[in-house]
């Protein structure tokens, strides 16, 4: 009983010290009813506590985090699944007073009520079922709520942004499978041929929660206006990511490009299709020697330092919702329209395929 008291009184705390950081959201924003989603960002297992309440008191309800390394293949990728699903499990479960494990919109609008943040897992590849379909059911058992199709190259589902080729029919039976359990489709990291065909396939809306607009700036993970449209039209909702050279071939002076993708959105798939999906860490990047050695290795040892900043330096840190929200006020967009796409759409896709 005093742990349950020590815990509410820790939440009503931090519900409290959110409700007075809400004025730093602008004049744009349209007070506490407003809700904050990022459809694909970082909680890293070495996040800080503070850390942690950055992103809450920056007005964050909800992010949904990518588990496990998508690069993997066969019985490694199986194993590091399960095993990054349970660490995250007890991540979440040391940290009562900030981080709720959710599973539902249900547990999504628990931790809004109380200050805390709701943490939805995602999977970048389905490299992780094998050919056994019965692993959907197991994984959603455990959790899982949101799982790519593929990721950049081929797998027994489809095919990946880097190669050609499209749907295949186990593809299609994943899908069947996903939408029989109320499990999300992501798009993301498909190529083009690939997300029209499971679009078109997938009974339930789907969600590229990660991308840009390939008619703003080519990239190859980039989405055309076709399937921005195809998404929206079946209810499904597109995230546009932060990630600065997905966005533009600027490294400085360069968040109109973040917003020039975000709006390009917008008019092409409407208001209600358009969502936040940063695809960010939430610490404050440095480019120094430590740092760049940490992306080298999780780039798989390739030369990167001509890509960077990955970061555009407006959105770097756990306070970019913030300038997202007062962002998209400043260009003109309706106050409706913004809480859509900051995070309104997002739960509605949530709430009619996930529950």
């Amino acid at each position: 009983m005093l742990r349950r008291s020590f815990v509410a009184a820790l939440a009503t705390a931090a519900l409290a010290s959110r409700a007075r950081a809400l004025p730093s959201l602008g004049s744009g924003q349209p007070g506490r009813d407003r809700l904050i989603m990022d459809a694909m960002g970082e909680l890293r297992l070495e996040y800080p506590h503070e850390l942690i309440r950055e992103m809450l008191a920056s007005g964050m309800d909800a992010i949904t985090i990518t588990l496990s390394d998508p690069k993997l293949e066969g019985a490694a990728a199986l194993e590091l699944a399960v095993d990054e699903l349970l660490a995250y499990d007890r991540f979440i479960a040391a940290r009562p007073e900030l981080l709720v494990k959710a599973t539902s919109v249900a547990d999504l609008d628990r931790a809004r009520r109380e200050g805390r943040l709701a943490v939805f897992y995602l999977f970048q590849n389905t490299v992780q079922f094998g050919a056994d379909l019965d692993r959907v059911d197991l994984f959603r058992s455990m959790g899982l709520r949101t799982c790519q199709l593929t990721y950049n190259t081929r797998n027994l589902s489809g095919v990946g942004c880097y190669e050609s080729g499209g749907l295949t029919p186990f593809g299609r039976e994943m899908i069947a499978r996903m939408n029989a359990r109320g499990m999300l489709l992501d798009l993301s990291h498909a190529n083009m041929e690939t997300m029209a065909e499971a679009v078109a396939a997938s009974r339930a809306p789907v969600v590229v929660s990660h991308t840009t607009c390939a008619s703003v700036h080519e990239h190859q993970r980039a989405t055309t206006d076709a399937n921005i449209r195809a998404v929206a039209e079946r209810g499904g909702v597109v995230g546009i990511c932060q990630l600065r050279p997905f966005l533009t071939t600027k490294k400085a002076d360069n968040l109109h490009a973040y917003f020039d993708h975000l709006l390009h959105a917008v008019n092409v798939g409407g208001a209600e299709h358009v969502c936040i999906g940063s695809d960010r860490d939430h610490r404050r990047i440095e480019l120094t020697p430590e740092y760049i050695a940490e992306l080298k290795r999780e780039a798989g040892g390739r030369a990167i330092e001509d890509e960077l900043p990955w970061f555009i330096h407006e959105l770097n840190g756990p306070r970019r919702m913030e300038v997202v929200w007062d962002g998209l006020v400043k260009r003109g967009l309706p106050a409706r329209d913004v809480e859509r796409v900051m995070g309104t759409n997002l739960r509605r896709l949530y709430r009619d395929v996930i529950g």
